[in-house]
């Protein structure tokens, strides 16, 4: 017989559990429910499509320059030891804790016209605050981290003797990154790389301070939405679910890339 103070423990676990389950559920819930009664023709609207264009246009440039410089750092990371490797991991990794006002503060004042390299990109003729190049590199900015952690952890389950036989048997470094190391932790970096989209597609702080808010030229979706929640609270709605439809999306294939043992699998 299960004595009463345990039935009460698991009582209030699962209690607490639940009430948890509801909180993460239930907001994305009634942002669903509320879409249902949405004039869907607002999708159409000029300022949107503009938003949702930029959108793609600047998170798939994003995760092209993340996958360009990320993947080197990554490999690096998974396969040399030096002194002060954790205190750069952290620093490398801290975008993903940091505010995103903290972010973008810290972009105008590295980038900015009165920044550490403004003088020198002035002088090239090169003005990146409230551009729509200043859009990428906020989310660039945000979510490599993202994709650095997964790749360095797909590099690092690739046994070393397996590279080494590559090479015993003629391979160039390059021809054993790509034909052995890269194919055998594509999974992992595949997920970064769905991650470090989707927390692009969802950059706000970080962008509206160093890109600012101009609509078809660095107003992004999460910028529309903030604007247009006291203007137009119904295509704030469409564009939110979008936004969580995307971002339901991802996840699932993430999981899936993860592999079978990752996540129940019931579907």
């Amino acid at each position: 017989m299960i004595p009463f103070w345990q039935k009460l423990q698991s009582s209030l676990s699962a209690g607490l559990g639940l009430l948890l389950g509801l909180l993460l559920v239930v907001p994305m819930l009634a942002v669903v429910l509320r879409g249902l009664g949405v004039d869907w023709g607002q999708l159409a609207s000029p300022q949107l499509l503009a938003a949702i264009g930029l959108s793609f246009l600047t998170t798939g440039l994003a995760t092209l320059c993340i996958f360009v410089l990320g993947t080197p750092i990554a490999y690096f990371l998974a396969r040399r030891s030096f002194p002060f490797k954790r205190a750069l991991t952290a620093l490398i990794e801290l975008p993903i804790i940091l505010p995103p006002t903290v972010a973008g503060l810290a972009l105008l004042l590295a980038l900015g016209r009165r920044g550490l390299f403004g003088a020198s990109l002035e002088a090239l003729g090169v003005s990146l605050p409230f551009t729509t190049a200043a859009v990428v590199i906020a989310q660039v900015f945000v979510a490599a981290p993202f994709y650095i952690r997964a790749a360095q952890t797909g590099f690092q389950s690739v046994p070393l003797s397996v590279e080494e036989a590559a090479r015993m048997d003629g391979a160039s470094n390059q021809q054993v990154f790509w034909r052995v190391t890269f194919p055998l932790a594509a999974n992992s970096v595949l997920t970064g790389l769905s991650l470090s989209w989707a927390r692009s597609l969802g950059e706000f702080g970080a962008t509206l301070m160093f890109a600012g808010n101009i609509t078809g030229r660095t107003q992004t979706m999460t910028l529309f939405i903030y604007n247009a929640f006291e203007s137009n609270l119904g295509a704030a709605i469409a564009a939110s679910l979008i936004l969580i439809s995307l971002g339901f999306l991802t996840i699932l294939i993430s999981h899936r890339l993860a592999g079978p043992n990752s996540q129940p699998d019931l579907f």
